[in-house]
């Protein structure tokens, strides 16, 4: 082995055989298999090769661009070195289907099979890389031209040391099963057994007298891992507790300079790796091992560090499948694993949280996904500090946290301190909120992955009432999110098969009477007549991102209605139609208002858009250069239900309106004594900031002139009129007129 000190990222080849003083046969070539739906991976993997000489010989390589080419390739051809075979082709397992193929189907035992893939996720189970004996698994984007070389280098010398094993029948079958049982074994204290049993049997004597021992080059440190005949007691011990210091200089000597050696009465074989992950065997054979002996011993030595380095990969695989990579914690599986093993132990008075932090991904977006991993690594370290080392901490999703320990210690007060000072992230104070749920771990036969899943249902449902604050998991809790859940499912298909309408109510100038406006408000009739309350379906709308189909739908069929009245002569000045949250912070929103106009043929003039409070959580600057675009196009912009969200009022100033609306719980509080005074309020505010002030919910004529005399300039409700159906507005518009006294023409 040579090591270029050029090599800046670990890489590292193997001497060519022309370089050790032999010339290659250029008769011979290793015959190396590519299969990959991507024509680049082809050329980019033949041109990093090039013309050069690994092991002794050119590289000829077949190319096959599906599985079932593949397929038809290895019924024909033999003595294939390597196949490298992406993971995934025609479908998610393409390629693993492929790995039983080569084995079973075409029987190449001894061709070496690397895994290669652009996808992390699809990473082969252990029992794949087990059963099919996998050479390697690599994601595409770490092998680099120096790498590649190495892989197919370390690869080749495995296949030339198999097919060196098939020249020697005696061996084969030993060594075989050895790899075989080697790889089934969990742990390296096992393995260790397993290598004396069949060194020993390899070698014709009985398991005794034989050492082997383990490094790790940071400590360098050694220990022994099994131990036969008089070596016995000494497992579990370090290196220096053996009496015989011969014995120790020997393997520490093996290990000093990777390699095996052998003596006139005993040896020592080494086989290990660059990680550190090193072994040695010391054995008194009472003989000097002949020419056949020691091939034998070479290629079980070759083989061994391949079953070193797999399990090296198993573990590491574990580690993926269990570690979240960023923080280093627990993730979702391990969670999982860890409830289900409380459940098996019926450990009782435990309980489990998830704790998400709030607006993560609007972090995200503004200040970086680099500093958003800074924060989550500083809430962690801060949950670990508020909750005490005993409770598990895991990563349970993008921003998710699970905790899992006693009832005392899982407690929303204990989440609470954890979020009431500010994280330091780079080196400034940032403060968030986090909502929560908690579910008890109880003596029910509920799985780990159904405790979770409470969970998340609980969190979903804190979110949705208040962010910030936190929710218990009950039967009830469940009950709810599953009839959230059917109704979200009929509402999708009564919107795709035009279930839904609009109904249209009419406002008035409380002055004049003078009708100035209708409100176009969504309804949903199931086919068997009855009514769904927007209450109910519109939240659930909007929390599944189904509100801006229905949102942009209702835009258009309000402008056509509209289109309809200016054509007869009977509209009134606008069309008000309301925007929900998640409507407006859509990137297509403006162009869908320009385009139900356009499609109208409607002045922007003629239409009102509703918008809540909570629009303004959304960031005044954004809202602002929204509403001020649409205000280019003369479109008018409304507060609703003013007074029952968002709480400041600096954005009343900020942002670019023409109304308020009362929201009708304070007008219908204007027949109680002192009542009036928030409707009072919100009239002068209105005149104060040169908005006009609608009211909702006007049910009688005591109201009507409540209002009018604080100054309340127009109004909607029964007492004017209940909403209309879209066949029904003619009608009424011409009675209304009609009563009036008044020509239509007047109000077009």
């Amino acid at each position: 082995m040579t090591h270029d000190s050029t090599l800046q990222d670990g890489d590292f080849l193997f001497e060519n055989e022309s370089d050790a003083g032999s010339q290659p046969d250029k008769r011979v070539v290793w015959r190396v298999l590519l299969v990959d739906d991507d024509p680049d991976v082809h050329h980019t993997t033949v041109f990093a090769v090039g013309q050069r000489h690994l092991v002794g010989r050119p590289i000829e390589f077949l190319h096959a661009y599906s599985a079932a080419h593949a397929r038809e390739m290895l019924l024909t051809e033999k003595d294939l070195a390597i196949v490298l075979l992406d993971v995934v082709m025609e479908s998610d397992t393409a390629g693993l289907d492929l790995v039983a193929y080569i084995r079973q189907i075409a029987n190449l035992s001894n061709t070496r099979i690397v895994l290669r893939t652009g996808q992390p996720g699809y990473a082969p189970e252990l029992d794949t890389i087990l059963k099919h004996d996998i050479n390697d698994y690599k994601t595409k984007s770490e092998l680099s031209q120096l790498k590649l070389l190495t892989l197919l280098t370390t690869t080749l010398r495995s296949y030339q040391q198999l097919c060196a094993i098939d020249a020697n029948k005696q061996g084969l079958s030993l060594i075989v099963r050895a790899s075989g049982s080697f790889m089934q074994m969990q742990g390296l204290g096992d393995f260790a057994v397993g290598v004396i049993t069949q060194l020993a049997a390899l070698l014709g004597t009985h398991p005794q007298g034989v050492v082997c021992a383990q490094t790790q080059r940071q400590s360098n440190s050694y220990s022994v891992l099994a131990a036969a005949g008089r070596y016995a007691a000494h497992i579990n011990e370090p290196l220096e507790s053996l009496s015989n210091p011969a014995i120790r200089q020997r393997l520490i000597e093996a290990f000093d300079n990777c390699n095996s050696s052998f003596g006139s009465h005993d040896l020592v074989l080494y086989f290990g790796q660059k990680s550190g992950l090193d072994m040695a065997v010391y054995i008194d054979v009472g003989h000097v091992p002949g020419p056949v002996e020691t091939e034998l011993l070479n290629v079980f030595c070759a083989n061994l560090s391949a079953c070193l380095h797999n399990q090296s990969l198993i573990e590491q695989l574990r580690s993926t499948a269990f570690v979240d990579e960023l923080l280093q914690l627990p993730n979702r599986s391990h969670f999982i694993a860890e409830i289900d093993a409380r459940q098996t132990a019926q450990v009782r008075q435990w309980s489990m949280a998830l704790v998400d932090i709030d607006d993560y991904s609007s972090i995200n977006e503004l200040m970086g996904h680099h500093y958003g991993d800074e924060l989550l690594k500083a809430l962690a370290i801060r949950l670990q500090t508020s909750v005490g080392p005993d409770i598990m901490l895991a990563r349970v999703s993008g921003n998710a946290f699970g905790l899992l320990g006693p009832d005392q210690h899982i407690n929303p007060e204990s989440i609470i301190l954890a979020t009431s000072t500010p994280l330091m992230v780079e080196n400034r104070p940032h403060k968030i909120t986090a909502t929560s749920s908690f579910v008890a771990i109880g003596e029910d036969l509920h799985s780990g992955a159904d405790h979770l899943k409470n969970a998340t249902v609980a969190l979903k449902q804190a979110k949705r009432l208040r962010r910030g604050s936190y929710v218990v998991y009950t039967a009830d809790i469940e009950s709810e999110a599953r009839n959230r859940a059917v109704l979200l499912a009929e509402l999708h298909i009564a919107f795709d098969r035009q279930h839904l309408c609009l109904e249209y109510q009419p406002q008035i100038d409380l002055g004049s009477g003078r009708l100035i406006g209708l409100e176009a408000l969504m309804r949903w009739r199931r086919e068997d007549g009855q009514m769904v309350s927007p209450d109910r379906f519109i939240p659930v709308a909007e929390q599944s991102g189904l509100i801006v189909a229905m949102g942009e739908w209702a835009l258009n069929q309000a402008c056509a209605l509209m289109k309809q009245l200016m054509d007869n002569g009977m509209a009134p000045e606008r069309i008000a139609v309301n925007v929900s949250v998640e409507q407006f912070k859509s990137p297509g929103f403006f162009d869908a208002v320009m385009s139900a106009l356009e499609r109208a043929d409607l002045d922007g003039s003629r239409l009102e858009l509703e918008i809540t409070e909570s629009v303004a959580m959304l960031g005044s600057e954004h809202v602002k250069a929204q509403l001020s675009r649409l205000r280019e196009h003369r479109i008018a912009i409304a507060i609703d239900d003013f007074g029952t969200g968002y709480s400041s009022l600096s954005y009343l100033e900020q942002l670019p309106l023409d109304r308020m609306k009362i929201d009708k719980a304070f007008v219908r509080q204007l027949g109680q004594p002192g009542s009036p005074r928030i409707a009072e309020m919100i009239v002068k505010l209105g005149r104060t900031l040169g908005l006009k002030v609608l009211a909702e919910g006007i049910e009688d004529r005591s109201a009507w002139d409540a209002l009018q005399a604080m100054g309340c300039q127009e109004g909607q409700g029964y007492f004017i009129s209940r909403p209309l159906e879209s066949a029904k507005v003619r009608p009424w518009i011409q009675a209304y007129f009609a009563s009036q006294e008044v020509p239509p023409r007047a109000y077009s």
